[in-house]
């Protein structure tokens, strides 16, 4: 290794622009697998506090036929097992929701929308990704109200202080109405959420259908790694016939397809990365051959064998392809906080309105790929010339040297 290393120093300039092409390689990798990451990360907080939970708590059936009828599948909030969750170390906030639909009214128009009824309390600590972005938002103690989606308020022509009458089918068949003032309205990551949502506090909800109780508790935790971890403890603690447990993953179609795409996409750049910089290998190392040809034949006539000279720039090779992913990975660590510093300005993407500040998302795992395929690159891209410089004629070596 002591010699593959000296050789490489040896050579600087062709050795420099082998290394040079990793360190780009490694760094450009790094840097793109760490803002598709972010994207990943930003999106599915965004759908969990917001929406989703991590873990969203029902009565059985309820994800197949919730809707109908209204009040079905409802969870009592005097359940012992609420308590229990909300006292589980990992549990931030249990957010209790009972969702509806109807029609909401103001002067002459009249739009269908999505309801939710929820805790203002807890909804304080669980929807961090729900901008309220005028007036403000439900509050623990205050006088009913309601916040409207943004989408549906601009439908409905409707603003902060003016009264929305909500109108929707009771629990029994019925039909009730109430009419609530507009405390704020919001925005989150779902532009198709945003047009057809609107909140009120969960016990004018339940007015409102007649009904006691809710039909999903919402389980944000402390960190998202956590909850397969939870899912299946409490799957095991949770009586089955009375509780289904599900995780936000179940529910975010759109986010699990956005993964399956871009990572894709990050795969298709990682593979034209390794080609770059097997070319790159291989090239340099086939250089040198042609350089050191004397050299060459001179070893084997002391008596290095064919497999000693393979082996030499095969850790060539490798010694370039360490060196330049070490420095790579150094750099595009500094690359990343620099440019998260900075920020990324983007565009609204589909399914928003607003465009947003990206960043650089950079784990351990990022970089164990990149020094993979750089240290497995320069590997692959050794064989070759090693294997032609140690199938030189030892003869027509030594003759190139006169």
């Amino acid at each position: 290794m002591w010699i593959a290393l000296r050789n490489v120093l040896r050579y600087r300039r062709n050795s420099a622009v082998s290394v040079a092409v990793i360190v780009f390689g490694i760094s450009a990798m790094v840097v793109a697998s760490g803002f598709i990451e972010w994207v990943f990360w930003a999106m599915r907080e965004a759908y969990i506090e917001s929406q989703y939970g991590h873990v969203r708590v029902v009565k059985p059936g309820y994800l197949e036929y919730g809707q109908v009828p209204v009040g079905k599948f409802l969870l009592s909030p005097d359940s012992s097992w609420l308590e229990k969750l909300k006292q589980d170390s990992e549990v931030r906030a249990v957010v209790p929701r009972l969702s509806f639909t109807g029609m909401a009214s103001v002067g002459d128009t009249t739009i269908a929308f999505l309801g939710e009824g929820v805790d203002p309390g807890a909804e304080l600590q669980g929807s961090t990704a729900l901008v309220v972005y005028k007036g403000h938002g439900l509050g623990p103690g205050e006088a009913p109200g309601i916040i409207v989606g943004e989408g549906l308020a601009r439908q409905l022509g409707v603003s902060v202080g003016e009264k929305l009458a909500l109108l929707s089918n009771t629990r029994s068949g019925g039909l009730n109405a109430v009419e609530l003032p507009v405390q704020g309205i919001f925005y989150t990551a779902n532009k198709n959420y945003d047009d057809v949502s609107l909140r009120i506090p969960i016990e004018t909800a339940q007015k409102l259908l007649r009904v006691h109780g809710a039909q999903s508790w919402l389980v944000m935790l402390k960190e998202t790694h956590q909850t397969t971890e939870f899912l299946g403890r409490w799957r095991g603690l949770l009586p089955a016939d009375q509780f289904a447990l599900s995780p936000w993953t179940d529910q975010a179609d759109f986010y699990n397809k956005t993964v399956t795409l871009f990572s894709k996409q990050v795969n298709v750049i990682r593979a034209i990365i390794a080609a770059i910089i097997v070319l790159a290998i291989s090239n340099t190392l086939s250089i040198g051959i042609m350089e050191r040809t004397t050299e060459i034949g001179t070893s084997m006539a002391l008596g290095a064998n064919r497999r000693r000279i393979q082996r030499q720039f095969v850790l060539e090779g490798c010694t370039m392809g360490l060196l330049g992913a070490v420095i790579g990975a150094l750099f595009a660590l500094l690359l990343s906080w620099v440019i998260s510093k900075i920020g990324i300005p983007m565009p609204p993407p589909p399914g928003m309105t607003r465009g947003f500040v990206g960043a650089i998302r950079v784990d351990w795992k990022i970089m164990f790929d990149a020094l993979a395929i750089a240290w497995l690159a320069t590997l692959a891209a050794s064989f070759y010339p090693a294997w032609r410089a140690s199938r030189l004629d030892i003869v027509d070596a030594l003759r190139k040297a006169r």
